[in-house]
């Protein structure tokens, strides 16, 4: 197949990034090898944030190498903007960018120093007071890289990352070491991104990070997808809740109510009530009901709605249930391939 020939319309219908029954094995056929991708398969629509996130060890970086070109499927198929990451890297490289979670650039030069070295890898690189400027490191530029923070290096792996103004972004931990301050200036460039059509690709330990940005994401599990579609509906794979504490002198329980789940009424921490409902508003309507027609009072009452953050400890707890997902030869995702650890030439 002619690697250099790709319809862009086809591109943008499949997706600009697919992933289609993809596995990763470290350790070779044998009885000691360790599958950290099995299966996986997804897509990415130009111009949208697609967030991966998942436990430890749950294959994130290795899918990642494997997009990014740095790594060999095992079998499966992946294609970035088209063509084969690994075969046709001369073609995709110039438009990605990466940002892995340690960029690996010499402690010895200066952070102006390095983005220039960087830019002249490139084809077409935005100037290099530009890309310091986008991630507030201008005031910096003269500073070795063994002075800065470990805040300030992430925020010049991100510039490296952006110098070549990609297509396709690849941010693996992008915000970690970063202040608050600073991760949420980073979310305002990686926006400002989207909005000029890049197309991302993040992994992230921080929910709040990934409920705010993604467009859609998935959640691995020991090599698989095991959850996605939007945030909303990856969090409402979860029941709402309803807590709440009856008066002590009450002797009458809480009758059955819509929408409420088998087994659903478990004690709160405060001595009350937490009902789990697939139906937030019937239940809640229904409780207020029966509340008033016998004139009880509830108190501490309070309803939400499921969280991101409560579907993805559901599966940290499926994983601890089961044993947990690192292999027992110690294999887990943070493995890094050597050419990844280096740093990425173009």
């Amino acid at each position: 197949m002619d690697e250099t020939r790709v319809d862009q319309a086809v591109v943008d219908e499949a997706g600009v990034i697919t992933v289609d029954n993809l596995w990763r094995r470290y350790g070779g056929s044998g009885a000691g090898g360790f599958d950290a991708v099995r299966g996986a398969g997804f897509s990415v629509r130009r111009g949208e944030l697609f967030a991966l996130l998942g436990t430890n060890g749950a294959g994130k970086t290795s899918t990642l190498e494997v997009l990014e070109g740095l790594a060999s499927p095992t079998r499966g198929r992946v294609r970035v903007l088209g063509h084969d990451p690994r075969r046709a890297r001369r073609l995709v490289r110039p438009r990605i960018g990466i940002m892995l979670q340690g960029g690996g650039f010499p402690s010895g030069l200066t952070v102006a120093e390095t983005l220039r070295t960087w830019a002249g890898t490139l084809s077409s690189p935005r100037p290099v007071t530009e890309a310091l400027d986008l991630v507030g490191l201008r005031g910096r530029a003269g500073v070795y890289l063994r002075q800065l923070s470990g805040g300030e290096l992430r925020r010049l792996d991100l510039a490296a990352a952006i110098l070549g103004r990609p297509e396709v972004l690849f941010l693996d931990e992008p915000t970690t070491g970063l202040d608050p301050e600073s991760r949420r200036a980073t979310w305002r460039l990686v926006r400002g991104l989207l909005e000029s059509g890049t197309t991302v690709l993040l992994t992230t330990h921080y929910l709040e990070e990934a409920e705010t940005l993604a467009d859609r994401l998935a959640i691995m599990h020991r090599g698989r997808i095991v959850r996605s579609g939007t945030p909303a509906e990856v969090a409402a794979s979860q029941p709402s809740r309803i807590s709440f504490a009856l008066p002590a002198d009450l002797r009458e329980p809480v009758p059955d109510l819509p929408g409420t789940l088998a087994g659903a009424a478990r004690p709160a921490a405060n001595g009350g009530t937490v009902l789990a409902t697939s139906d937030l508003q019937q239940t809640l309507s229904a409780l207020l009901e029966w509340a008033n027609r016998r004139g009880v009072r509830l108190h501490h009452l309070n309803a939400r709605s499921a969280s991101l953050e409560e579907a993805f400890l559901a599966v940290a707890e499926e994983a601890d249930r089961s044993g947990g997902g690192v292999s027992s030869d110690g294999v887990s995702d943070d493995t890094v391939s050597g050419d990844a650890a280096m740093g990425v030439a173009a």
